[in-house]
């Protein structure tokens, strides 16, 4: 219910008399409703903004091979070659950063530009065709090549621009993209060997970079990736089986599993390595990143009850139980049995010895869950390792608005049940909501005013932030939240089809145009009170 400018007023007069007791957001929603030294920001990663993506010494990233191969895997058929082409553009986007008002930057770093290989200089239409894991290469790369000093100076130049600012750079190591020669030589997350791969890469990083970078992420969302790559299939190395999909290789009941253990023991060393040689000379955090829908049961039975908590630990205790209690969580193995890996002591103590400093939360949406277990289900779908189907309507009316991702929709609550889970399970530990954001997809008649004037991605900044002032009112240790995304960007295989942009850019000509939800942000950021878009009270000239 809408709150009449009188009665703020008159919440107000009572506020400074006793806690306010006006629901969050009721009487505009400000930056002042989130804890002091809490961080507002950004986000963005590399290969889908960077571009230039064999300049510089630069190696072969999957997706640089994945994009190529063959037609039909990207939506719109185009890549990130060129992406925003923020390798040459860092200082305009640090300036837009600087103009927006945030204090910090979340971007990832790309593996293969800082340490490249060989592979390069055999690039050609030809090896595109032929790359595979039945292609022996020569391997210079990881730890077995040196380190490229100009890809270090790239990401030299763009922290020490964003400190110039006052924006503190929020790193994540890898987001997606891995070089082409751990695929070919490990097969990827699938071979133990990439361990040291990853810590070697990590401590480059570290070493490199650590005495400006105060906020460390291991991994983005490899609760996500393990089953886009490894169970659906979706993502390179394309490795799925029946009834998930019809790839050229795979086992979708196991490998995901695998992936996931040597992910979960790369990130424990390289915490660990992190914490023995960095921390105390440093003095930074180091956390991991997940994806987070929230789930709601579709029916009260019991069933669909125990359904959506069963989601949930497929989806987030699959990775943080093991990182703070050393193992698996009983669900997972009970369903999984000797498809989910054992830790030996060695690794258990590996992993709850160096538990994370954070936990970075991806959040977007909210879905219903329902039984599989004593319910027939299609089980081939993202939910279906937890015996799990997640319709997005109840009796004929979806969860949420819909937007341009077709399991996306727009329920706020669901960023407070998320936070509030996570809080309740993991005790005392830092969150911060890493990704947040609303997706527009173009059309062959979207014009330019409707992507500029994007309404409802204000609407749900506003409403979604609104829920998280509510969580940390509620007692949640939330310190930062990025907005998803700075400026559209590759879209992973949706290409450029879908935007979640604060930023429009015309990837002809390079040009970031403010759409309106920048300027709400940046309103919000510099001390006015918006509801829903609307400003209730300035602390500052209209700009």
């Amino acid at each position: 219910m809408a709150v009449a400018p009188a009665t703020c007023a008159a919440v107000a007069v009572v506020a400074a008399l006793a806690v306010l007791a006006a629901p969050p957001g009721a009487c505009g929603l400000g930056r002042d409703d989130f804890p002091p030294g809490f961080l507002f920001g950004a986000a963005t990663s590399a290969y889908q903004i960077e571009g230039a993506y064999l300049e510089d010494n630069k190696g072969l990233s999957i997706w640089d091979v994945f994009t190529h191969a063959q037609a039909g895997r990207i939506s719109d058929g185009r890549n990130g070659d060129v992406a925003d082409d923020h390798y040459h553009r860092y200082m305009e986007d640090v300036d837009i950063l600087h103009n927006l008002g945030v204090n910090s930057y979340r971007f990832s770093i790309s593996w293969a530009r800082i340490l490249p290989s060989m592979s390069r200089f055999i690039f050609s239409t030809e090896f595109y065709l032929t790359m595979d894991h039945k292609v022996s290469l020569i391997l210079v790369g990881g730890r077995l090549g040196g380190v490229n000093s100009v890809g270090i100076a790239f990401y030299d130049r763009l922290i020490n621009a964003l400190l110039k600012k006052g924006i503190q750079p929020f790193v994540t190591l890898n987001h997606f993209d891995i070089p082409h020669e751990l695929q070919a030589r490990y097969g990827g997350w699938l071979g133990a060997g990439i361990r040291e791969e990853f810590v070697y890469y990590s401590d480059v990083c570290f070493d490199a970079f650590g005495d400006r970078v105060r906020f460390w992420a291991t991994f983005n969302e490899p609760n996500l990736l393990s089953k886009f790559q490894f169970m659906l299939g979706v993502y390179p190395p394309n490795r799925c089986s029946p009834p998930f999909g019809s790839c050229s290789g795979g086992d979708s009941r196991r490998e995901p599993y695998v992936a996931a253990h040597n992910i979960l023991l790369s990130h424990a060393a390289a915490v660990q390595n992190y914490k023995t040689n960095y921390q105390a000379k440093q003095g930074s955090s180091i956390g991991i990143v997940i994806a987070m829908k929230w789930y709601d049961p579709l029916t009260n039975s019991t069933e669909d009850v125990r359904a959506a908590r069963r989601a949930l630990s497929f989806e987030v205790e699959w990775f943080l139980d093991p990182i703070f209690f050393g193992d698996y969580p009983r669900e997972m193995r009970e369903i999984l049995s000797l498809n989910l890996p054992e830790f030996t002591a060695e690794e258990k103590k590996l992993l709850w010895t160096n538990k994370v400093d954070f936990v970075g939360i991806n959040h977007y949406t909210s879905i219903y869950a329902k039984d599989c277990i004593y319910s027939p289900c299609k089980l081939n779908t993202y939910e279906s390792n937890a015996l799990v189907y997640a319709p997005s309507e109840r009796n004929g009316v979806k969860i949420g608005k819909p937007t341009a991702f077709d399991v996306f929709f727009v329920v706020p609550q669901g960023i407070e049940s998320a936070v509030m889970y996570v809080t309740d399970r993991y005790k005392d530990t830092i969150i911060y909501i890493t990704e947040n954001g609303y997706s527009q997809r173009i059309h062959n008649d979207t014009n330019m005013e409707e992507l500029i004037n994007d309404v409802e991605r204000v609407s749900y900044l506003h409403d979604y932030l609104k829920y998280l002032s509510s969580a940390i009112r509620k007692g949640a240790n939330v310190g930062g939240y990025f907005v998803w995304s700075l400026m559209d960007n590759f879209e992973w295989t949706f290409g450029y089809t879908v935007k979640f942009g604060l930023y429009h850019v015309d990837f002809d000509t390079q040009e970031r145009t403010p759409k309106m939800s920048a300027k709400w942000y940046k309103d919000f950021l510099m001390g006015s009170r918006l509801t829903g878009g609307l400003q209730v009270q300035s602390h500052r000239a209209d700009y």
